[in-house]
């Protein structure tokens, strides 16, 4: 008889959204066969429903999995859970308020991977860093297990609540190097020439404004950077303000994934300015591509890369480091990068430390 999983949290699989949904793709497909797995997806985001994928059944609720919907999404997936399921991974903080209620009610074992602080950013008003603050101490204290994805964030797990957390990052081994396609030159065609890059969602915790300026003040370096420019005040005013230089390239979205990782994976330079969160899936992805990195010089991203990435804080900084580029430096960098990805964060190890608390 298998044990019974819940995964609580995500849009949902196949994924197609964020880190948590890769989670989810990669553990269902490495232990989807040793677990009864089911995976809570909202049926806002999948129009074609699936029952079941990467031998995991698939749950739907009617609620976004994102934004406020996202605390009601997570509370309902979590009681419905509690019919079916030995285990309840869930993904985040959000729905963890019910957790007391829950354990005066069942013996369920319940893990949580509380992220990166999300309390933490800038985009959440008063209420929502209170709520999201609560949330992560009553998941923490309810949990059975707590899952933190990052050394800082373990660290400040024992530091603030005196619970020691397992330690389990994310894997990038999904990312394949692609060169670039005529018909990707032919659409981009400042390609030919040498670029860093960026994708991220535009906010402020990203560190754009930051990057912009460094590369406004450096025009012999093309910077390519995709988002979603148009989301928000600061992205807009970022796009008025920078795309007239012409070694700035600020493009929409692209959903096409593999043009996409054909403009990441040919760069002279990855640029990561994320200062939240821990372990962040886009910085791993570019890791295991063997990517020379230059990183916004915040612990996580020095725990991540094991302090061997090229780092910054401020524009001035940054124009400092790719004015000193050079093909050694970048060569001993991207051989750094490559190696720590390979002995860290692979889907079939990551998917093992979390069957073994399963």
């Amino acid at each position: 008889m298998l044990k019974k999983v819940a995964i609580i949290g995500t849009v949902g699989i196949p994924a197609k959204y964020g880190g948590f949904e890769t989670l989810t793709e990669y553990l269902t497909k490495h232990v989807g066969d040793r677990f009864d797995i089911t995976v809570f997806c909202s049926s806002k985001t999948y129009k074609t429903k699936l029952k079941t994928h990467n031998n995991a059944k698939l749950k739907y609720l009617p609620l976004n999995a994102n934004g406020v919907q996202s605390i009601l999404y997570d509370i309902i997936s979590i009681f419905k859970a509690l019919f079916f399921a030995d285990t309840l991974l869930i993904l985040g903080v959000s729905g963890c308020i019910v957790l007391p209620f829950v354990k005066l009610i069942s013996s369920k074992k319940t893990i949580v991977n509380i992220d990166g602080l999300e309390w933490k950013r800038a985009k959440w008003g008063k209420a929502a860093k209170w709520f999201l603050k609560y949330s992560e101490k009553v998941a923490v204290k309810y949990a059975h297990t707590v899952i933190s994805d990052n050394k800082v964030i373990q660290d400040y797990v024992l530091k603030e609540y005196g619970v020691q957390s397992e330690l389990i990052a994310y894997g990038a081994d999904h990312c394949q190097h692609e060169i670039l396609s005529k018909q990707v030159l032919s659409k981009y065609p400042f390609l030919n020439e040498n670029y860093a890059f960026k994708v991220c969602r535009i906010e402020p915790e990203n560190k754009l404004d930051v990057i912009l300026k460094a590369f406004s003040e450096f025009p012999e370096l093309n910077i390519v950077i995709v988002g979603n420019w148009g989301n928000s005040t600061y992205g807009i005013q970022l796009k008025q303000q920078f795309s007239t230089f012409p070694n700035i390239y600020l493009l929409n979205p692209i959903y096409n994934q593999i043009d996409l990782n054909q403009l990441r994976c040919n760069c002279l330079v990855y640029i990561h300015g994320h200062s939240a969160g821990g372990t962040n899936p886009s910085l791993v992805e570019a890791m295991f591509l063997g990517l020379p990195i230059i990183a916004y010089g915040v612990p996580y991203n020095r725990e991540t890369t094991q302090h061997k990435a090229m780092f910054f804080h401020t524009s001035n900084e940054l124009v400092k480091i790719i004015t000193s580029l050079d093909e050694k430096d970048l060569k001993k960098v991207s051989e750094d990068m490559k190696d720590i990805a390979n002995n860290n964060y692979i889907w079939e190890v990551i998917a093992n430390k979390y069957a073994l608390l399963f």
